[in-house]
C-alpha cells in the first residue's frame, strides 16, 4: 500500500500531538497544521527529526492551500477548555465553523477522508443519562458556553451537509471528558485543576456541591477508539469515552490517594450551565468499532500525576 498522508488541524495540541504520535508509529506521514493559540510547540518538538512529520503554523480558519496527496483531513483545533473558550468566545466560534468549512474543502479538494472531533458539549446539561448518540441534547444557545456547545453542532451539521451533499467521506467522534499527559496546568478542566493543586500543596477545588458526575477516559484509549473510526465506513456520531461515572468529589478523593496529600477541599459555586451528568452510552462504538476503554481510572491517573509532576518542577 502506498505511504498515507494525514493531516491534523489543532496537532499540536492535547488530544492532537497524541493523535500525531500515533500515526506516526502506524508508518502514516503526517502533516500538523497549528496556529499556537492553545496548542504547544512542546507537545511536538520530538517529532521535528522525523522525516514523516511536518509542522505548518497556519490559522485553519484563514484557509488551508496544500500541496500533495492527503488521504486524510482530522479536523481537531479547537479551544476545548472553559478557560480558553470563555477568553476567546469569538475565535472558537471561528474555528467551528470556518474552520471547519477549511478542513472540509480541503478533504472535498483531495477526495481524503475526513473526520471532525466533536464533543459530548453537544448534549448540553443532558435530561438523559447515558447519553445515546440519537439524544438531541439540551444545550442553552446563548448561555455562557455556548460559543463551544453551538460551534460543535454547528460544525457536526456542516459535516454531514458535505456528506449528503458533496459525498465526502466524513466521520463524527463525540469526545468524551478525556485526560492524560501534556494537558495544560492552567488547563481549567478538573483533572488538571486539582492534579495541580494537589502537587503544589494548594486546597483542591471543588465546584457545586461535589456530586456532578463525569466519565474519565485516559488519551491512549480515546486515540485508539479515533483510529477504529478512521478506518470505519460509518458517518453517524460516534461515542467515545469511558462509561464509568465518577462523581468531583470521588474523582478528587483518588487523586489524594494517589498523590499522598491530604489538601483541604474548598467549595466554590457551580459554573452556569455546567452539566450535572456525563457518561456515554457507547453501544455504536462497541458494535462498529469493536472498541471500548482498558485504562482504569486509578492507572490513568497514576500516569497523568507522574506526567504533572515531573511538568511542574522543570517549569
Amino acid at each position: 500500500m502506498n505511504q498515507q498522508t494525514v493531516l491534523i488541524t489543532g496537532g499540536a495540541g492535547f488530544l492532537g500531538s497524541h493523535l500525531c504520535d500515533f500515526l506516526l508509529k502506524h508508518g502514516y506521514t503526517v502533516i500538523c497544521v497549528d496556529n499556537l493559540i492553545t496548542g504547544r510547540l512542546a507537545n511536538i518538538e520530538h517529532l521535528s527529526s522525523n522525516r514523516l512529520f511536518k509542522f505548518i503554523e497556519q490559522d485553519v480558519c484563514e484557509g488551508l492551500k496544500i500541496r500533495g496527496r492527503v488521504d486524510f483531513v482530522l479536523h481537531f483545533a479547537s479551544l476545548a477548555s472553559p478557560v480558553d473558550y470563555a477568553r476567546l468566545p469569538i475565535e472558537t466560534l471561528k474555528v467551528g465553523s470556518l474552520g471547519t468549512l477549511n478542513a472540509l474543502e480541503l478533504a472535498h479538494r483531495k477526495r481524503a477522508v475526513f473526520m471532525m472531533a466533536s464533543t459530548s458539549e453537544v448534549y448540553g446539561d443532558p435530561l438523559q443519562n447515558p447519553q445515546k448518540e440519537e439524544y438531541w441534547g439540551n444545550v442553552n444557545p446563548v448561555g455562557p458556553r455556548s460559543m463551544y456547545d453551538e460551534s460543535k453542532r454547528f460544525a457536526e451539521a456542516l459535516t454531514m451537509a458535505y456528506h449528503r451533499k458533496l459525498g465526502v467521506n466524513t466521520r463524527i467522534v463525540r469526545i468524551f471528558n478525556t485526560y492524560g499527559p501534556r494537558m495544560k496546568s492552567d488547563d481549567g478542566r478538573i483533572v488538571p485543576n486539582l492534579i495541580t493543586q494537589a502537587l503544589t500543596g494548594r486546597p483542591m477545588t471543588i465546584y457545586g456541591d461535589g456530586k456532578q458526575t463525569r466519565s474519565f477516559c485516559y488519551v491512549s484509549d480515546l486515540i485508539s477508539g479515533i483510529y477504529k473510526l478512521m478506518e470505519a465506513n460509518y458517518h453517524e456520531p460516534v461515542n467515545l469515552g469511558n462509561p464509568i461515572e465518577k462523581n468531583m468529589l470521588e474523582l478528587a478523593n483518588v487523586i489524594k490517594e494517589i498523590t499522598g496529600v491530604d489538601s483541604k477541599l474548598v467549595f466554590k459555586p457551580l459554573p452556569g450551565d455546567d452539566p450535572k451528568q456525563r457518561r456515554p452510552d457507547i453501544t455504536r462504538a462497541k458494535s462498529i468499532l469493536g472498541w471500548s476503554p482498558k485504562i482504569s481510572l486509578q492507572q490513568g491517573l497514576t500516569e497523568t500525576i507522574r506526567w504533572f509532576s515531573d511538568e511542574l518542577n522543570t517549569d
